[in-house]
């Protein structure tokens, strides 16, 4: 630098926090630009990721050595006199793009700005780790580009349709430099402007987005003549070629393989006026239908009106746009949907290509007038505006189409109202009191906003107290009936009542369900949960919303008797093998009952355990009618289950075994006959479990392995002495009487 300066302490901090290992960057390459242009050159620091902004010094040398300070980001008073009313006067400035990028800017570039521009990140580290500058050169070329129209200013054509027309343009540089040029012919129609046709500085050409088709078939075409005069040629002149055409020339240069665009320049050429002929007609489009819910169909109407100087070799086209609703600061941008040649080929849009395919979208052509455009089920994401363009194309003497005018419609704007559906469901009983026996009623009337042209399916819910009163609340599915009218049968399963529970439409929008002889069991909150399909297409619904009605209580306040169960057994323990006798005595309180008009239902259950920790088995049930069911077993032990009396039942275990051990108990379910005849299912009870314990018998156990052990000792006893007798009296017998003649012998010794 030229001088030195004193960095603040904050500034020293941060760099030497964020900065170490850092790598500044310029674009490589020299960079040419001419006199009198704009020199753009950014920086940045690459890998950086601090929350802070970077700071950026500027500075310049003609000769590579000596650098003057031009901008800095962090001190205003870094410029050097030389930059200063330059800076002042805005010609100079710098441009952050980012917390570790910024962009010098230099307007009106002057032969003394070539040289060496050099970007330094400032720093108070210790050690430096990474590249904390760099730097570019910058050639600067005196300005040789001329360009000229022979006209000034542009000259103005009028012209009918299929005439033609020649532009021309004279563009050359008499710099000292290997450069080349480019030319771009261009249309301009008030701020819009269009590419017509462009010859690139390699000798390519290149013609627009537009005009591809118009090139190709030699309508359109541009040359250079003598005395660097660039031609443009137009035939058969279309209503789309009116406005002002622009030639634009860039100077270019190339130095090793890499190309430099350093400036560019325009001339106004022309000024093109088509007076239209043959035919004259104007384009209405309505729409036919407009949906009033999601899923409606959507159909649009292109009709050609008021034709004049219409001719039989004229054909028309139509080609239909979408343009999305957007708020007054967005640009709208148009989206093609369908287009029709002039051989009546239709192509898709990308928006419209996939529906189309699917038979989702349908466009149409009622007659030559008069074009459809159709959609089966709207979506949300078909809101917007939509126009169609109406085309008449001429037929040439080589039997091809060629385009002559262009209408465009009005658009029409496709919107409706995307309320929120509302369903609303209101219960009512048909008798405020009832007893039991009786027959429930509830009716259930559905009401509906913005859903369009509903159908319900309803589901009858009971919400009944669970077993454990800590618990919340069961509900239960008791009947259903879709949209297309079919009842199903959810959770009854009372096989007595099959056919007590019917649901049935008794309108559009009403719907009635009947319990018919309504048990004390059947008390609990009833609700209808409704919900609304809407038609999707086809035999296919889609679901619009679902409501839960206002509960409807049956509860039977009753007094009748107070019902007591209880097991008992004279031989808790046994021994295996004994039987075993548990009786399920039912006790009743609070009333007296005729013995005919009770009745029970008798389970036993069992838990093999020594402590209530496993779950119950069921081992026996015996229903009000006297029918017996056995649950299956896997051990020897047989049950038996029976009726003594109204009130007594008995469970036995035959040959019980070790397996029979635990907690025995009853479940009861009483049924009491009403004064109207019906039995009425009261509340099951359960009993008191009673331990069983079922014992080995010690001397039966081992009797028998007693007697066996007993008799096989004596005989094995027997049998071995009566082995030893026979050895002793076979086989030992000549051994002891030599021993006996040499006990003789030593008597006879003694003697002598």
């Amino acid at each position: 630098m030229g001088h030195s300066r004193e960095r603040p302490l904050l500034l020293a901090l941060l760099t030497l926090a964020v900065c170490q290992g850092r790598i500044v960057k310029i674009p490589t390459g020299d960079l040419v630009r001419v006199e009198g242009t704009e020199l753009v050159i950014p920086c940045n620091v690459s890998d950086y990721d601090g929350p802070s902004e970077q700071n950026f010094d500027w500075s310049f040398s003609s000769s590579g050595t000596h650098f003057v300070e031009i901008v800095s980001t962090w001190e205003a008073a870094f410029t050097a006199q030389p930059y200063r009313e330059r800076l002042q006067r805005g010609e100079i400035q710098l441009r952050r793009i980012g917390n570790a990028a910024v962009e010098l800017h230099i307007q009106n570039l002057q032969a003394a700005d070539q040289g060496q521009y050099k970007c330094s990140t400032p720093s108070t580290d210790a050690t430096v780790q990474g590249n904390y500058d760099d730097t570019v050169r910058v050639r600067v070329l005196a300005d040789a580009l001329q360009v000229s129209s022979k006209s000034q200013p542009a000259s103005s054509l009028r012209l009918r349709d299929g005439d033609s027309f020649e532009l021309h343009c004279s563009a050359s540089s008499a710099s000292l430099e290997h450069t080349h040029l480019s030319v771009t012919w261009e249309l301009h129609r008030g701020p819009a402007r269009q590419k017509v046709l462009s010859l690139t500085h390699e000798n390519r050409f290149h013609p627009g987005p537009q005009y591809e088709s118009r090139y190709q078939s030699g309508d359109l075409r541009l040359d250079s003549t003598a005395k660097d005069v660039y031609r443009l040629s137009v035939s058969r002149v279309l209503p789309g070629d009116q406005g002002t055409y622009r030639c634009v020339v860039s100077e270019w240069i190339g130095e090793k393989g890499r190309w430099q665009e350093i400036q560019e320049k325009s001339v106004d050429v022309a000024t093109v006026t088509i007076q239209p002929t043959e035919p004259l007609f104007e384009v209405l489009m309505n729409a036919s239908k407009v949906p009033e819910y999601l899923d409606d169909p959507t159909e649009l109407e292109c009709q050609i009106t008021d034709v004049r100087n219409s001719d039989p070799n004229i054909r028309f086209t139509v080609s239909w746009y979408y343009r999305m609703d957007s708020r007054s600061d967005e640009v709208a941008s148009d989206e093609l949907l369908a287009a029709m040649d002039g051989d009546w080929t239709l192509r898709f849009g990308e928006r419209s290509r996939q529906r189309a395919q699917n038979g989702e979208i349908i466009f149409s052509k009622e007659d030559g007038a008069r074009f459809s455009f159709r959609i089966q089920r709207t979506s949300e994401g078909d809101r917007g505006n939509y126009y169609c363009i109406v085309s008449a194309w001429t037929r040439q003497h080589n039997k091809s189409w060629m385009k002559s005018k262009e209408v465009v419609s009005k658009p029409v704007n496709i919107f409706w109202v995307a309320e929120d559906s509302v369903l609303l469901v209101k219960a009512r009983k048909a008798k405020p009191f009832f007893a039991a026996g009786n027959t429930f009623e509830m009716t259930c009337k559905v009401s509906s906003e913005h859903i369009k042209t509903p159908r319900y399916s309803v589901l009858v819910t009971a919400e009944k107290p669970a077993a454990d009163p800590f618990s919340p609340n069961e509900t239960k599915h008791i009947i259903s009936l879709d949209q297309d009218s079919v009842v199903k049968l959810e959770n009854w399963t009372d096989e007595a009542r099959a056919d007590g529970v019917v649901l049935e439409k008794v309108q559009e929008d009403e719907f009635r369900y009947r319990m018919y002889q309504t048990q004390v069991s059947d008390a609990g909150l009833y609700r209808c949960v409704v919900t609304a399909w809407s038609p999707a297409g086809g035999n296919l619904w889609r679901e619009a919303g679902t409501s839960l009605s206002n509960p409807i209580q049956i509860d039977f306040q009753t007094t009748g008797p107070i019902f007591n169960v209880s097991v008992h057994s004279d031989t808790p323990t046994v021994y295996r093998g004994d039987l075993i006798k548990l009786f399920c005595i039912i006790s009743l309180e609070g009333a007296t009952l005729d013995p005919d008009d009770m009745s029970f239902d008798v389970s036993w259950f069992a838990v093999h355990s020594f402590a209530l920790d496993k779950p119950a088995v069921l081992l026996s049930s015996l229903d009000r009618k006297g029918v017996v069911n056995k649950a299956q077993r896997t051990w020897k032990s047989d049950l038996s289950l029976e009726k003594i009396s109204v009130m007594e039942f008995l469970l036995q275990v035959h040959g019980s075994e070790d397996q029979d051990f635990g907690n025995y108990f009853c479940a009861v379910i009483p049924w009491i006959k009403s004064t109207t005849g019906s039995w009425q299912r009261e509340t099951e009870i359960k009993s008191k479990p009673i331990f069983v314990t079922v014992k080995m018998d010690v001397l039966n156990a081992f009797k028998y392995p007693l007697l066996i052990g007993i008799s096989l000792s004596t005989v094995i006893g027997l049998i071995s002495c009566l082995i030893g007798y026979c050895s002793s009296h076979w086989c030992c017998k000549k051994e002891v009487q030599e021993t006996r003649r040499e006990r003789r012998r030593l008597m006879s010794m003694e003697m002598d």
